[in-house]
């Protein structure tokens, strides 16, 4: 998938990342490691464990997958994807669970380049929703997801948002 942004006049291209391409597997570290330094990603470099065994680890992962995206054969955006299942509907489900687009690169229709792939995935493997979970006060990854076609999950109004939980074992 290619497309030309208003924002810039260069082509960008979103594919499903192969895992067993060096390039790709170091592109995913690196905007791995971006993430992972800024504060909504915890601050510090991705540990060396993660480093060295993050793309071996998600190739041998049932229903893993990423979405790149590039512009002139740089990196700039990179989406972890995870399938689930979906019990109300009897169907997969794909939960997004690291979205990243380089600093460098905000504000120029990444984002919604690599949800559109991850729907299109998500359709082809049979999905019948997207989920994702977003921080409070990540107010700009937020509007970038409204912009995109998510919504805070709710069953009835009534009753509230879902929270999402976690606990370290």
């Amino acid at each position: 998938m290619a497309l030309v942004t208003p924002e810039t006049s260069s082509a960008l291209r979103v594919v499903l990342a192969n895992y067993t391409d060096s390039h790709q597997a170091e592109d995913i570290i690196h905007l791995m490691d971006e993430y992972s330094r800024h504060p909504f990603g915890g601050g510090g470099p991705l540990p060396e464990p993660c480093r060295n065994e993050l793309v071996s680890k998600l190739a041998n992962f049932p229903g893993a997958f990423s979405v790149l995206a590039y512009s002139d054969n740089e990196a700039l955006g990179l989406v972890n994807c995870f399938t689930g299942f979906s019990t109300f509907s009897c169907m997969p489900l794909i939960n997004i669970h690291d979205v990243i687009v380089s600093e460098r690169a905000r504000g120029q229709g990444v984002c919604a380049a690599m949800m559109d792939f991850v729907a299109l995935e998500a359709k082809k493997r049979g999905g019948c929703k997207l989920t994702m979970e977003v921080l409070e006060k990540n107010f700009a990854a937020k509007n970038a997801y409204r912009k995109s076609g998510f919504k805070p999950y709710t069953l009835d109004e009534e009753f509230g948002q879902a929270e999402f939980w976690q606990r370290y074992l």
